[in-house]
């Protein structure tokens, strides 16, 4: 008995002292997990920050499963904008290094990261940019320009500078649609509203030759004052370097356009002895560290307003892109009016326009925040044109950058009619109608002359409708808004000495304005407030049945959608594809 008594004992402290290592093993294991954390989410104290654009860039994806599923690769400027501002003061941060791959970046884009880039390396901290090629054979203009405003430009042996001089190509459809028996049966306000010269014209009008000439004009002009200014050379020299493009590998040494040829472990090793050693730490995981650079203080809202005007919810179309829904941004607006903590709204806009009416209500919001006494600063993006001049015309100010293309005041509208390209088919159609209008919407037929009548009296109402708010807004006399409208695209050089805008500059200059407007202290700090805030596509996943369906489902589709589009891309940018409604931009002429 004495020894079953024994054994149980023995059993018993043996569990106990199990139990006691088990528990303290448990207790090691979260600690150090705990630490991991802890010291995973630390920026390194010396810190080489890394930014890779070969994904490319964007604004702002809609907070729905398609777009954020289909752009999760994909930095946002303002992101890199505020991780330069927060690096340059930050004492762990040591230099930059930045990759440019084969993304297209608009020219408007490129001037905001050139001057986050150049406001960084005010601070003294070395910044490197490396690319393996500017353009193969295919241009890189846009890309070379953002490498100009860095200290050192590097590039792989192989590699060629794809700058040359600019030109702007535009398809044209006229013939096309007359040998299907389609056609279009429209009509514009006035003569620069290109929009549909791309279905009824076989060649630039000399009203729209000019505008487009004016426009590569001052991109080009752009292009030559970068180059010179961040390779020190004067203007005239930098003019005939780029004529004489591209150039390939030791020729662009000799030009002055690279400093030296090397490889990317070359490059990132050289940069780390220069500072000192370092871990080098993505920008978009430095800010989610280190925080961004606005967060305490008086609040200004931020508002996106991104893609084609349409009625509805912002969202991805896999057809048009991304879509700056009335009623998002619309509820967007009026949530800043409501919070009695928002002093000033900042309203980030990026688009070719689209529908009239979706555009006009997103203009009341604009106006209803003023009457609140909440200041609207309108920050442009590479193009507001159309109805994304329309939603922002209403604003306290307008800020673009020199080379955003905006305006183009003006309207386009009608219907293209088939019945010869349906016989050509073999097809026929018949129908009733009641009503002398009735058919006005028909596709299978052209308008009567009483339906045209109509047609023109709905474009002359739209056209003296935008032209006055934009009298009202910009405070303009009729006379002048006229001179400067008549459906014509401005680059923001432009619009600025027009009175269309009111300072050129990014992100950091709508910001400026928003203090001054909303009376806080040039140097005080603000809280920048994202209004929608940003969701994600896993909290999307985590917020319900019903939306987690709908989310898992969006995953699936933004992959179908995501092959889809190198193959929309070159037609949107052609024109050829553009979102429906009253105010759009012109065709998108290849710029190269």
């Amino acid at each position: 008995m004495n020894e079953t008594r024994t054994r149980s004992r023995l059993g018993h402290y043996a569990t106990r002292t199990l139990a006691v290592i088990g528990g303290a093993v448990v207790v090691l294991l979260l600690v150090a997990l705990v630490f991991t954390v802890i010291l995973a989410d630390r920026v390194p104290r010396r810190t080489i920050l890394e930014l890779d654009l070969a994904p490319g860039l964007m604004e702002w994806a809609p907070q729905e499963p398609v777009a954020l599923a289909l752009m999760r690769d994909q930095l946002r400027v303002r992101d890199v904008v505020e991780a330069l501002e927060r690096g340059a003061g930050d004492r762990r941060v040591r230099g930059l290094v930045a990759r440019v791959g084969t993304a297209e970046l608009p020219l408007a884009v490129v001037e905001e990261l050139r001057d986050a880039v150049l406001a960084f390396r005010a601070s003294g901290k070395p910044a490197v940019l490396f690319a393996e090629s500017f353009g193969e054979l295919m241009p890189g203009h846009a890309r070379y320009y953002l490498a100009t405003a860095f200290e050192e430009i590097v590039m792989q042996p192989s590699g060629d500078v794809g700058v040359a001089g600019l030109a702007a190509w535009t398809p044209f459809l006229a013939v096309t649609l007359e040998r299907l028996g389609v056609e279009a049966e429209m009509d514009h306000r006035h003569e620069y509203k290109d929009a549909l010269s791309l279905w009824t014209e076989r060649e630039h009008t000399p009203e729209q030759r000019e505008a487009l000439l004016a426009i590569v004009e001052t991109f080009h002009g752009r292009l030559v004052a970068g180059l010179a200014q961040g390779r020190g050379m004067d203007e005239s020299t930098a003019r005939s370097v780029l004529d004489a493009g591209p150039y390939w590998g030791e020729e662009a040494i000799a030009a002055g356009l690279v400093d030296r040829l090397g490889y990317r472990d070359q490059v990132y090793q050289g940069l780390r002895e220069r500072v000192g050693g370092g871990d080098f730490l993505f920008v978009q995981r430095y800010l989610a560290r280190a925080g961004r650079p606005h967060r305490r203080g008086p609040t200004i809202a931020l508002v996106y307003g991104v893609g084609a005007v349409m009625p509805g919810q912002s969202r991805f179309d896999p057809v048009f892109g991304q879509v700056m829904g009335s009623e998002s941004v619309a509820a967007a607006l009026r949530e800043a009016i409501r919070d009695d903590d928002v002093r000033a709204i900042v309203f980030r806009v990026e688009s070719p326009g689209g529908s009239y009416v979706a555009s006009d209500a997103i203009w009341r919001e604009v106006i209803r925040a003023r009457e609140a006494g909440k200041p609207v600063i309108v920050s442009m993006g590479s193009v507001a044109g159309s109805g994304g001049y329309f939603v922002a015309m209403g604003a306290d100010r307008i800020v673009a950058q020199p080379s955003t293309i905006t305006a183009s005041i003006g309207v386009v509208g009608g219907k293209f009619a088939t019945a010869d390209f349906w016989e050509q088919l073999g097809v026929t159609w018949d129908g009733v109608e009641v009503g002398d209008n009735a058919g006005f919407w028909s596709m299978i037929r052209e308008y009567t002359p009483a339906e045209r009548e109509r047609r023109d009296d709905w474009l002359d109402r739209v056209y003296e409708d935008f032209t006055g708010r934009v009298a009202t807004g910009r405070d303009m006399t009729p006379a002048a808004v006229d001179a400067v409208a008549r459906g014509r695209i401005w680059s923001g050089e432009d619009a600025l000495r027009l009175g269309l805008v009111d300072e050129l500059g990014g992100f950091p200059t709508a910001l400026r304005l928003a203090r001054e407007a909303a009376g806080i202290e040039p140097d005080a700090p603000v809280r920048l407030r994202l209004i929608p805030e940003d969701v994600g596509l896993l909290r999307l996943l985590l917020r319900g049945p019903r939306e987690s369906g709908w989310a898992t489902r969006g995953a699936g589709a933004a992959a179908v959608a995501r092959s889809l589009q190198p193959l929309l891309e070159p037609l949107r940018a052609a024109g050829v594809i553009r979102p429906p409604g009253a105010l759009v931009i012109p065709p998108g002429s290849w710029i190269h």
